[in-house]
Formats: structure tokens, sequence, C-alpha cells
């Protein structure tokens, strides 16, 4: 993504089932113009509050909000300085609210950051919130839990998965706790059009797991996939605040992220595919000579209208020396030299799951929709079952199909569907627990 191009991003938090305030947080702060995007790009954050419901609250809201805001004071620096610093900061600022009121002793949050910036993707990353990068049927992790399980995964040389639960909810890095934290910054990855990236805490990846997550970006549009997979977290228990956050760059032809000027002009496609490589200012001045020459070509040849043509020259060649002076006076200072310890390490991705829509998924969220269904009959929910039983019977038509990314975006609108008018309708309590078994999901 070298150039400029307004990407297409959704947001949701969601208290949960079992929580009675939520203390995650998220920000999006997307450039609005080429400018932007070159000095300082796209910026995205997740925060997932810990400490007791007001101080977890306030240490979330704080680190979505500074770290953006620090992240573009600092970023002529360098992107690797100035998200190091941003969080280092915000870190300093959480840590002396505790220190100075007894009141927030504990006040802490986990945050990951994405900078999609001309280079690539870049990810700032202190706590267990999580970033994904969804491309061609993976879900790719980009960032490391720092959580006990994690660590002693690392230590002895498995995955994270066959130690089971054992302190998994144990973090041992966040922001505040300490007057000094460690950052882990990845990147920048490679972006292509069509990828998709999700932040997200663990309310998410604590009952969702990542093939399902990958499957369900990669199939609908943001504001829909958000949607539906906070509702699929709660409908598995919602034991945590969840909050999702997709960016999807443009592609033009991707199944939920098309872009606006996906059907436009092919002139105008080409014109700004041309104007990608070669600056308007020189694209003027080339064409001026050409006419130049032309032009005189046609006045030793006596064809009429040479005249004309070099008038056109001439205007071509004035405008082209006037926007070459205003680009080059827009020109962005050389960039600081990063030191040596800066440099970008290694590009890592800590897990891949593969996750294209599958027949077995279709089946599961099948499953789950009539365990769901026959639970809220039982219990009375008000819902529009005929208006649902439409949606499913469309599902239940498409499955027979060979689409299976058809058939599992039905089957997504249909139990979500269903989802929306149960979560409507229910209380949310500390005690609360479905009367129905959900499909059994893999390991996170």
């Amino acid at each position: 993504m070298s150039a400029f191009e307004p990407v297409r991003y959704a947001a949701l938090t969601d208290v949960g089932v079992k929580r009675s305030h939520n203390q995650d947080a998220c920000a999006a702060n997307p450039a609005v113009d080429a400018a932007g995007f070159s000095a300082h790009g796209h910026v995205f954050v997740v925060a997932d509050g810990m400490g007791g419901h007001a101080v977890g609250e306030k240490a979330s809201a704080k680190a979505v909000r500074d770290i953006p805001l620090l992240y573009s004071k600092h970023a002529r620096d360098g992107v690797i300085p100035a998200i190091r610093r941003a969080f280092q900061e915000t870190n300093t600022g959480i840590y002396q609210i505790g220190a100075q009121n007894p009141e927030f002793r504990g006040l802490g949050t986990t945050s990951t950051a994405l900078v999609i910036r001309p280079e690539g993707a870049w990810v700032g990353h202190v706590g267990d919130s999580r970033a994904y990068r969804i491309r061609a049927g993976k879900a790719e992790q980009l960032t490391f839990d720092h959580s006990w399980v994690w660590e002693i995964a690392k230590r002895q040389g498995v995955d994270p998965d066959e130690l089971g639960d054992f302190k998994k909810n144990v973090i041992i890095r966040s922001l505040g706790p300490d007057p000094d934290v460690e950052v882990d910054i990845e990147g920048p990855h490679p972006v292509q059009p069509g990828d998709a990236f999700l932040l997200c805490s663990d309310g998410l990846t604590g009952v969702v797991n990542p093939q399902e997550v990958g499957a369900v970006v990669s199939a609908l549009p943001p504001e829909e996939a958000v949607r539906f997979l906070v509702n699929l977290a709660n409908l598995r228990g919602g034991p945590d605040n969840i909050t999702v956050l997709i960016v999807q760059v443009p592609d033009g032809n991707a199944a939920g992220g098309r872009s606006p000027g996906g059907g436009a002009n092919p002139l105008k496609k080409l014109w700004a595919a041309w104007t990608k490589r070669v600056p308007v200012p020189f694209t003027l001045l080339g064409g001026g000579c050409v006419l130049a020459i032309l032009s005189l070509l046609m006045q030793q040849s006596e064809v009429p209208g040479a005249v004309v043509l070099f008038v056109l020259a001439a205007l071509l060649i004035l405008g082209g020396l006037v926007g070459l002076i205003v680009h080059l006076q827009k020109e962005e200072p050389p960039s600081v030299e990063v030191p040596a310890d800066d440099t970008p390490r290694e590009l890592k991705v800590y897990k891949t799951h593969d996750c294209v829509p599958g027949a077995e998924l279709v089946e599961r969220f099948s499953q789950m929709e009539a365990s769901l269904l026959e639970g809220m009959r039982n219990q009375g929910v008000p819902a529009d079952y005929d208006a649902h039983a439409r949606l499913a019977a469309t599902a239940d038509e498409a499955a027979t199909k060979p689409d299976v990314v058809a058939a599992f975006r039905a089957r997504c609108a249909s139990l979500f569907y269903l989802a929306e008018a149960f979560h409507k309708s229910r209380h949310k309590q500390e005690s609360f627990r479905p009367s129905w078994t959900p499909s059994p999901s893999s390991p996170s």
C-alpha cells in the first residue's frame, strides 16, 4: 500500500455477558489525505483495562486516546521510535495516576496498535490483546501474548495450546503497573490489496477460535463482521468484555470489502495507476514537450493547426513547471536516521491458521443456530421467528450448492438474526448461563 487510499474499517466494544462494566476501549485514526498517510499513516488501537471497573476503564480510555496522539507527535523521528515512545509515555502517564491516587492502585491496561504506512503495517504491542492479518485463506497472528502460558510455552519450545488453561489469564506485561515497560514492535509487514487486519481483546479470542474469526472477516464486510463476532462471543458465554476492530485494505472485488470506486471508468483507473508512478507535473511537462515537437513538425509540413498545438504545448509546459515547484515545496524532509538499536527485527508471524470457510464450519454454525433457536423458544424469547425461518431456509438451500463461501455467508446471516434478537431481550447478569449447549470451538 505504497500510495494513499482510504481504508474500510469498523469497531465494536461490548461489555459481554458476565461483567457489569466494560473496561475495553478502542480508537480509529485513519489518515484523511496523502500528506497525512505519508507523515503518520492510518492508526488503530485497542486496549483491555485491568484493576477494577473504574480503574480499568480509566486506563484503557487513556491508552487509546494517548497512544495515537503521542505516536503522531513523534512520527518525524521514525516509525519505530515513535511507536515505542507513544507506548512508554502512555505507560508513564498511567503509572503516575496509580502512584498518586491510592484508590487507583492496580491501574493497568493491555494495548495493541496497528499503523498502516506506505512501507507496510506496523504493530506496537503490550499485553495479550491480539493483532491478526487475514489474507488468502490464512489468519496470521502478528503479536506474542504477554502471558504466563505463552512465556512458558516459548521456554519449552511448545505450542501454547498444548499447555491448556495453565495460567492462561495471567498477564506478565501491561501498561501502568510499573514505571517502565518493554514494547514489542513488529513490522513492516507487507500490505496487499484485499488484506484485512483484526485487533481484538481476549474477550473474543478466549471463546472464538482463529479459524472462525478469519472466516467471518474474509466473508463479511467489516461492519457486519464486528457485530457477528461480538454476538458469537456472547453466545458462547461472553465471560469477558469483547472488543473487535477490523481494517480492510481496498481491493475492488473482495467479498465484503468492495471499495466505493470499484466500478470506476477504465480511463480513470488507468490515470490513477499512472499518477501513482509518475507525478502529474512530470506528466504535464512530458506531454507539453511532445506536443511542441509535433507542432514544429506540423509547421514544417505546413499542416493547419500547428500554432494552436504550440500554444497548448506551452500551456502544458507552464502548468508542469508550476506544478513541479509546488511538488518540490511539499516534499517531506528527509527522515531522521533511525539508530542501529531500532532496526526492525525480522518479520514474525507467531501462529497461522487456515480460515477458508468450509462445509464443516457451516455445519458447526448451523448446529449452534439450531441449539439457540430451541433455547429461545423454550425460554419464550420474543422474536420474529417467521423472518428467521426464511433466512434459515435460504441458508439451508445455499448449503446444497457448490459455493461454500456463499453458504457460509447465508448461515452467518441466519445465525446473526437470531443472536441479535436474543441479546436484545435478555438481561446481562453475572450469573447468566445459556440453557443450550453451543458447539465446542477448537482451541484458540
